[in-house]
């Protein structure tokens, strides 16, 4: 089993690296004119999404007249991302707003009901804003998606970070691997703005 767990990781790694060489995303990029028709869905029960009438919200309203940290990872309830990646933002909210951020989000391929719910989780809705990328559009724009069905998660987005000014990326930071956390958490970024 362990040495079936190692194929896939390295199969998945492989797969990473050939699909970083083609990204679009860079610093310079403005978000909402890489993907012009994309919204994202904030983060919420089932009984809100119905009284919204399954609301979207459109990047312009994330990131123009903003400075926004946004950070991008394969899933809700896998293990560097609860473990790691969110407690890293949610631990420096504070140093975060003290350095004039707007807001800090966390969006991953996952419906926005997941998202809420695993943002109620890790306790740490009040501090982070969480959305969903139900149909992965807006990773897909980015060229930030990873086939992870080696894994048994199916396309999904890979682990990022990017310091956000008016829609334009200032900063970004992208793992060689899904399961690497390296570059991407909060303690980088917050040095990098």
């Amino acid at each position: 089993m362990a040495s079936a767990m190692l194929k896939r990781t390295t199969m998945i790694k492989s797969m990473f690296q050939t699909l970083r060489s083609y990204a679009s995303i860079s610093v310079g990029t403005d978000l909402t004119v890489a993907a012009p028709n994309v919204s994202l869905q904030k983060a919420r029960s089932w009984d809100e999404g119905v009284s919204s009438k399954f609301s979207t919200t459109p990047l312009k309203d994330l990131f123009k007249g903003k400075k926004v940290v946004i950070f991008g990872l394969p899933g809700a309830y896998t293990g560097v991302c609860s473990m790691q990646h969110v407690p890293s933002y949610k631990n420096n909210i504070d140093k975060f707003k003290a350095k004039g951020i707007d807001s800090v989000i966390c969006v991953a391929v996952n419906d926005p009901y997941v998202m809420n719910g695993w943002a109620e989780r890790l306790q740490a809705k009040e501090a982070i804003e969480f959305y969903g990328d139900f149909d992965g559009s807006f990773h897909k724009s980015l060229d930030l998606t990873i086939d992870l069905s080696a894994a048994l998660l199916g396309p999904r987005s890979h682990r990022w970070s990017a310091y956000v000014v008016d829609g334009n990326v200032k900063v970004l930071n992208v793992e060689e691997a899904p399961s690497d956390f390296k570059v991407s958490g909060g303690d980088v970024i917050l040095g990098q703005i």
